[in-house]
């Protein structure tokens, strides 16, 4: 009987330390766009329909290469000075004679303390039969519109944003993953990265009842309407999501839910953040919960009509100011 009692108190107790988070969501009718929400959904329209309208992989090359192109045009563009990580996915039963592929990142410097980065990052390959909108159209355009919000910041720590390629199979958990790509290459240079935020599927919301899924036993503490983005980490990233989550919430009045999990519960680390816990730094990922919402993920219905983008639009503006916040920007 001892037994089972501590065994429940233990459960009850890592339950409450996973879903204990900081704040408290926005709740009531979403208020009108502001002039500067206005342009941003227009800016993320734009930049969907360019990254996602059709199939974009190592197995689509030339549809591949103009989303990386259109991303390298925007971001010079806004006067950023780019870096492109260029690397070869080997031949393979896979893929069928070897591949360059790069990932693509600008950089804002910081004053104060340079050497700690905060890294937002999102992939902008699509799953093999997939246009990719949401999956991940939404992120890479929102990594986009903030590098053009951030652009004139004065941070104390330097940022980063940044595009992976290769996130999705059969490149996920390997070698070829972009991110793991990088994420090793930065350990390798002795770099301190003190955040990194994976934007991964962010587009897609949706007020209708039983609208939300979960594993378990996640169902028995979030709403069961999905009309929220998602702050998603590990039990070693908790202290960095409960700083996002807390900024997020004081500046964005935009539904929010946020839980520090076991990396075994499905969906924990389906993103780019996976690949910079393998190397012991903080990272977490924001999200609409992908298909546990979408009914569109990983199919040829992934377009970009099904993205939210003035929803989206407010979860940008939240995460424009929670990243000056942890970047220590005026």
């Amino acid at each position: 009987m001892i037994f089972w009692l501590v065994l429940a108190a233990a459960t009850a107790w890592l339950l409450w330390y996973m879903v204990k988070v900081p704040g408290v969501s926005y709740t009531g009718a979403l208020k009108p766009l502001t002039g500067e929400e206005q342009l941003i959904a227009a800016n993320l329209r734009r930049h969907v329909a360019a990254i996602a309208s059709r199939e974009h992989n190592v197995f689509h090359a030339a549809e591949l290469e103009a989303s990386a192109l259109y991303i390298e045009k925007t971001l010079a563009g806004l006067g950023h000075a780019l870096a492109a990580q260029r690397y070869t996915v080997p031949e393979s039963p896979m893929v069928s004679r070897p591949a360059e592929v790069r990932n693509i990142e600008v950089e804002v410097r910081g004053s104060a303390r340079p050497s700690e980065i905060v890294i937002v990052g999102a992939h902008y390959d699509s799953v093999f039969g997939a246009p990719g909108a949401n999956d991940n159209g939404s992120g890479v355009a929102a990594v986009l519109e903030l590098a053009r919000l951030l652009k004139d910041a004065k941070p104390a720590r330097t940022l980063r944003c940044v595009l992976f390629v290769n996130e999705e199979p059969p490149f996920d958990r390997t070698a070829a993953m972009g991110s793991r790509v990088y994420a090793r290459r930065s350990r390798e240079r002795g770099e301190n990265i003190v955040a990194m935020l994976s934007l991964e599927t962010i587009g897609y919301y949706s007020d209708a009842p039983g609208s939300q899924r979960y594993p378990f036993p996640l169902s028995l503490f979030y709403p069961s309407t999905g009309n929220f983005i998602a702050f998603v980490t590990n039990l070693s990233s908790r202290a960095l999501l409960h700083d996002a989550l807390a900024s997020f919430r004081r500046h964005a009045e935009f539904p929010s839910e946020g839980v520090a999990a076991p990396a075994f519960i499905p969906g924990v680390d389906w993103s780019d953040h996976w690949s910079f816990w393998q190397e012991g730094w903080p990272a977490l990922m924001v999200t609409d919960t992908a298909p546990y919402r979408y009914p569109h993920y990983h199919t040829a219905g992934d377009t970009p009509d099904k993205v939210d983008y003035e929803r989206l639009a407010r979860v940008v503006t939240g995460l424009h100011r929670m990243l000056r916040d942890l970047a220590q920007a005026p």
